[in-house]
């Protein structure tokens, strides 16, 4: 089968970002079970910085097409591309091309490739990773893009691949808004997948403690971005508040405005260790060298940073707002409120206790392993694929 998927962005490896790590999981495991896979993207490295290396390479065995944007400040003030070509080159790539998947729901890469694709009566999938939701950011250019250039857009999905239950019942909703096709859309929850093997690296643990001083403490890690949603600020509370003995609390993730107040919240506590951005290896020392996850975010889709916890057997402490309700029923963590006061309670249990977080921990991976495993999840893309494009010649 051959794949094209269409993202804003696509970075190297364990770069930040679920959505981008999502993609690069889907479109490597995808590839490794004989598909050819290409990756249609800009030159965008993140908000503020553009892509040093080659603008078309294989990595992995996946064929990456970057295009250059013409105002890139435009990524970092309103998340969006301009990016040179686009159309031009689906239209080269589109014909050799059986499936379109684009990722994201409002970007100018739909808007300008997805009318190919229709034209040439290639099937469209589309993962929203969560940011259908107005409450997720950019709400009121969301509300506008919505009520002028979406419709468009959404005729033109053949099937949409939600993370989770609570998201495709929200898609569902919105699509009603978008008035009927002549051939329905269709639904479908596929979860997040991760590669794990890149979390059995266990001899990163000693060197990224050294570096970072954390001795033998138990250590919580936040990792993600430094943003009002992700709840780290509630996380500083609460770990204060458990105020468990030499124990740590990891903070890893670029700052997005937060970091100030993160450290005027911390108030000179040196338990409370803040790592900046870290990718590659060091990002992977992290995790390894960790005993719990925590993430008391707000309006996640399925975030990637706690399905790598688990992957990398750490046992998990989240908000409802992550959609993992799953990991209570499993043992692999706990799920509630995102107040300082709850998530302070658990903590304390889980940094008290060895025995806990070990039997948690086993848990969690067991559970990254039967569910949301690169492997699982390229199997039901697949599936999702043949449908679609049986659909097609029926």
């Amino acid at each position: 089968m051959r794949i094209l998927h269409l993202t804003p962005y696509y970075r190297p490896a364990y770069a930040f970002g679920g959505v981008v790590r999502s993609v690069e999981g889907m479109a490597t495991a995808l590839s490794g079970r004989g598909h050819e896979v290409t990756v249609l993207t800009t030159d965008a490295l993140d908000q503020g910085a553009r892509y040093q290396g080659a603008l078309e390479e294989t990595i992995a065995g996946v064929r990456i097409l970057r295009r250059p944007n013409v105002v890139h400040w435009l990524r970092g003030r309103l998340n969006l591309s301009t990016p040179r070509s686009m159309k031009k080159t689906a239209a080269s790539v589109l014909p050799s091309i059986d499936i379109l998947h684009v990722h994201e729901f409002r970007t100018l890469e739909n808007l300008l490739v997805t009318p190919v694709a229709q034209a040439l009566k290639k099937p469209i999938a589309l993962s929203p990773h969560g940011t259908l939701n107005l409450s997720t950011g950019r709400g009121a250019l969301k509300s506008a893009w919505d009520r002028t250039l979406s419709a468009g857009i959404a005729q033109r999905i053949d099937h949409v691949i939600a993370l989770t239950a609570s998201e495709r019942a929200e898609a569902e909703a919105l699509w009603s808004r978008f008035g009927r096709r002549q051939r329905p859309t269709r639904f479908s929850v596929i979860p997040n997948g991760v590669r794990l093997g890149d979390f059995n690296k266990r001899e990163l643990a000693a060197n990224f403690r050294m570096r970072y001083d954390l001795g033998k403490a138990p250590t919580a890690l936040f990792m993600g971005r430094l943003q009002a949603r992700k709840g780290v600020d509630v996380l500083i509370e609460a770990f204060k508040a458990a105020d468990v003995a030499d124990s740590r609390l990891l903070i890893v993730g670029p700052d997005e405005g937060m970091l100030p107040a993160l450290k005027s919240l911390a108030g000179g506590d040196a338990r409370i260790v803040f790592t900046g951005y870290l990718g590659g290896d060091a990002r992977l020392g992290a995790l390894a060298a960790s005993d719990i996850f925590a993430l008391p975010a707000t309006g996640e889709g399925q975030p990637m940073a706690a399905l790598e916890a688990m992957a990398a057997g750490l046992p998990v402490l989240l908000s409802p707002g992550c959609n993992l309700d799953e990991v209570a029923d499993a043992g692999a963590g706990s799920v509630v409120e995102a107040t300082a006061e709850a998530f302070a309670w658990r903590l304390r249990a889980l940094l008290s206790s060895q025995h806990l977080r070990e039997q948690m921990g086993t848990n969690a991976r067991r559970l990254a392993e039967a569910k949301y495993s690169g492997e699982t999840v390229a199997s039901k893309l697949e599936l999702a694929y043949e449908a679609m494009l049986l659909r097609e010649t029926d």
